[in-house]
């Protein structure tokens, strides 16, 4: 389980960069409000290990790979190549290294390795309402991920009819992030990764129906966690000394 966006703290050398951005740092551009509880509450039930960043994705955004226009935001794209590469150093390797890590120990040990990634997202963007309720980020090349994200959507599904449920929305599973590197490092029968998209309107209702969709959530995959059998979602021979790719 890992959440790469759970908080908008801004480390104290880093503050005078924000002055005047405290609006966009409490605003889905600083953080995914509710990903971190979200994913307490699934590693927990799970019993699964849990790696989760506070930081602000808008000192430097640990779903982005380097390299990539989104990594900084305006407030640290304008810094010297050598400050945003000890923001890299200090910030953003550590959450990757031990996600990626834990993932390829787990791998070479002989498991297939369900990762779960929560993320939310904010419900309109540029004025144009995001319609999805809870969204599972895969990519459908991957058999294992369509199966997961199917079985888990479902289950849910029956829990919650009246929830609008998506695949691949409002972005495409195969889209640029932490997922998509272990994808090209670990083969299918080895690696399901999959991000949890939740509408943050649930986070600002709070109170009930921002409980009982966690716990639905965390029951739905405890479902498909329990169902599952053999190959599918368990431990796999082929895995055994797998190197990355």
């Amino acid at each position: 389980m890992s959440c790469e966006h759970g908080g908008n703290e801004v480390p104290g050398p880093y503050a005078p960069l924000f002055a005047g951005l405290e609006a966009q740092l409490e605003s889905h551009r600083g953080w995914d409000p509710g990903a971190l509880q979200l994913a307490r509450q699934l590693a927990a039930a799970l019993n699964a290990p849990l790696h989760a960043a506070t930081t602000s994705r808008l000192l430097v955004d640990l779903n982005r790979s380097i390299g990539h226009p989104h990594l900084f935001s305006e407030a640290t794209r304008p810094l010297p190549r050598a400050e945003r590469n000890a923001i890299v150093d200090r910030y953003y390797r550590p959450h990757r290294e031990h996600v990626e890590g834990e993932i390829g120990r787990r791998i070479a040990s002989g498991s297939r390795v369900i990762h779960v990634a929560s993320h939310s997202f904010t419900p309109t963007l540029q004025g144009e309402e995001r319609r999805a309720d809870v969204a599972w980020l895969y990519d459908p090349r991957r058999a294992g991920e369509r199966a997961f994200a199917r079985d888990w959507m479902t289950a849910f599904a029956r829990l919650r009819p009246d929830l609008r449920v998506r695949r691949n929305y409002p972005y495409r599973g195969r889209d640029d992030g932490l997922t998509a590197l272990l994808r090209r490092r670990h083969p299918d029968e080895c690696y399901v990764g999959v991000e949890l998209e939740v509408n943050q309107r649930f986070v600002e209702r709070g109170g009930a129906p921002w409980e009982e969709l966690r716990a639905q959530l965390v029951e739905a995959l405890a479902t498909v966690m329990l169902d599952a059998s053999g190959d599918n979602f368990g431990d796999s021979d082929h895995c055994a000394g797998t190197s990355p790719r």
